[in-house]
C-alpha cells in the first residue's frame, strides 16, 4: 500500500508529463434527476471532501448560494452546483466540495462524488462556444476511444465570479501604474482557456499600453510561438524582438502551462523568453513546481496589480540581463 507521502509526490510529479487529476462528480439531471452527467474539476484546487453538513442560511444571499458553515473554525461559504448548472440533483445534495482557488476558500454542494482519474491533458479539448461559459473543456475519460465516458471540466473561477462579483473595479487606472516599453514590434504572448480570464487580461495590459497576442491554450501558445520564430528568423532578428514575454495559465485543455514553459525553457531558440505562470492553483506546491519548470515567476489570480508588477519586475531584470 501506498504511504500518503508516495501519493502527494507521485501526483506532484503529474506536472513533469503533461498529465493532471480530475476529480469526478455528478450534479443531477433532467427534472426527475435522470440522464445525470459527469463533471470534473481539478483535485489540485480541491482541499477537502466531506458530508454535507447542516448550512446556515444567510439572510440576502443571491440565488444559489446556500449559506455559510464552520468547517474547522472557518467560516466558508457553501455553493448550490447543481442549481448553477441547472440540473436537478435526485438524491440531493449529498457532499460538499472545498476548494480553494483565485486567493478564496469556498464550497461546492454536489449530488455524489464519483472518482479521481488520471489524465493527459490531451485527452481534454476545449468546449468553448458550446456550454454557455461555465465549461472550459471536455475530458474524455477512457482516452480517445469510441464511447469513452466524457466529463465537463467547469470553468469555476467563472461560476465564483458571476455568483460574488468583487466588490471593486478589476483594473483602475490609478493604481495599476506607468506603461512599460517593450521593444518596437514585439509582444506579451498570453495564453488562459477561460473567457473571464482572457477578458482581464487583455483589460490589464491594455492598461499598461502592452501590445500582446491572446491565446487560448498551451498548445495554441506553442504553435503561435514557433510561427513567430519563423518570421524573426526570415527577418535576421532574435524572437526576443518580437516576444518579450510569455504569459500563461497552468490548467488548459491539450497543453498545460508547466508542458507550455518547460517547452520554452528547453529550446535554445526560446529559452531567454521570460515566462510568468499567471494561474488560480496558488499554494506553496505549486510555486515549487513552477520553479522547477524554470518559469521567472509566478503570480495568483486576478489581482491586476500583482500582475502588472510582476510584469515590471521580470521584462525589467530581461532588459538588465540582455
Amino acid at each position: 500500500m501506498k504511504s500518503v507521502q508516495q501519493e502527494v509526490d507521485e501526483r506532484s510529479n503529474l506536472t513533469n508529463s503533461n498529465k493532471f487529476e480530475l476529480l469526478l462528480f455528478r450534479l443531477g439531471g433532467d427534472a426527475n434527476g435522470e440522464h445525470s452527467e459527469l463533471f470534473g474539476i481539478n483535485v489540485f484546487k480541491i482541499r477537502e471532501i466531506v458530508a454535507m453538513p447542516e448550512v446556515t442560511a444567510v439572510a440576502g444571499s443571491p440565488p444559489h448560494m446556500l449559506g455559510v458553515v464552520n468547517l474547522r473554525g472557518q467560516i466558508i461559504t457553501v455553493l448550490d452546483l447543481p442549481g448553477i448548472v441547472g440540473v436537478t440533483p435526485k438524491t440531493g445534495l449529498n457532499i460538499m466540495l472545498v476548494t480553494e482557488f483565485a486567493r478564496t476558500t469556498q464550497a461546492f454542494a454536489v449530488e455524489s462524488v464519483d472518482e479521481i482519474v488520471r489524465l493527459d491533458w490531451s485527452q481534454v479539448l476545449t468546449a468553448e462556444g458550446t456550454a454557455g461559459g461555465k465549461v472550459t473543456s471536455i475530458a474524455r475519460v477512457d482516452g480517445d476511444v469510441q464511447n469513452t465516458r466524457l466529463a465537463q471540466v467547469l470553468d469555476v473561477e467563472t461560476i465564483l465570479r458571476e455568483l460574488v462579483p468583487p466588490e471593486r473595479e478589476d483594473i483602475d487606472p490609478e493604481t495599476i501604474g506607468p506603461k512599460v516599453l517593450l521593444k518596437p514590434g514585439s509582444v506579451v504572448l498570453a495564453a488562459d482557456d477561460s473567457v473571464v480570464a482572457r477578458n482581464l487580461i487583455e483589460k490589464g495590459l491594455e492598461a499598461m499600453g502592452v501590445h500582446f497576442i491572446m491565446t487560448k491554450s498551451g498548445k495554441e501558445a506553442w504553435d503561435r510561438l514557433q510561427s513567430i520564430a519563423e518570421g524573426a528568423k526570415a527577418e535576421g532578428l532574435p524572437i526576443t524582438d518580437r516576444v518579450a514575454m510569455v504569459l500563461t495559465d497552468l490548467e488548459m485543455p491539450e497543453m498545460d502551462g508547466f508542458t507550455l514553459t518547460r517547452l520554452i525553457k528547453q529550446d535554445p531558440r526560446f529559452a531567454k523568453i521570460p515566462v510568468v505562470i499567471h494561474s488560480s492553483l496558488s499554494g506553496k506546491t505549486n510555486e515549487d513546481h513552477v520553479k522547477g519548470v524554470g518559469a521567472d515567476a509566478y503570480v495568483a489570480k486576478f489581482s491586476a496589480e500583482d500582475l502588472a508588477g510582476t510584469i515590471r519586475s521580470v521584462l525589467g531584470k530581461a532588459a538588465t540581463a540582455a
